[in-house]
């Protein structure tokens, strides 16, 4: 991260997406940064696109993740937990170093807005491709 996050009102205007970076999804998806921390305790927000199938690593974050389902269907599993349907509307907390990965069911896209707060520069660790999914 490069910059502290605002220290007033500040707009972001939509068509500034990017791919993520390769090797942390099963394909790379569109990343559109919303608010970038850099110091302890600063929030990294982003909205997400997904295709159909695509799902992350498993991966932890220091201080904790909110996922916002904007639309489609998604699915998400923490370490041990069930597979669980995500719809537009819900909300999902993980825990900090809460191990679990996030994605987009087979049969459709899926988008999110996320937020997780910085910790040491850093607001998540990419683990292993999860095994038997797509």
């Amino acid at each position: 991260m490069s910059a502290s996050n605002p220290k007033t009102m500040t707009i972001r205007r939509p068509g500034k997406a990017i791919r993520s970076p390769e090797g942390v999804a099963t394909a790379p998806f569109w990343v559109e940064m919303l608010l970038e921390g850099s110091a302890d305790g600063e929030n990294t927000a982003m909205r997400a696109a997904l295709d159909p199938g695509t799902i992350t690593r498993w991966h932890t974050h220091p201080r904790g993740q909110l996922l916002y389902v904007l639309s489609g269907h998604g699915l998400a599993q923490n370490d041990g937990g069930p597979i669980e349907a995500l719809r537009a509307g819900d909300a999902v907390w993980f825990a900090p170093g809460e191990r679990h990965w996030h994605g987009a069911a087979d049969d459709s896209p899926f988008s999110y807005i996320s937020v997780q707060p910085t910790e040491n520069g850093s607001v998540v660790e990419w683990l292993q491709p999860v095994e038997g999914q797509s």
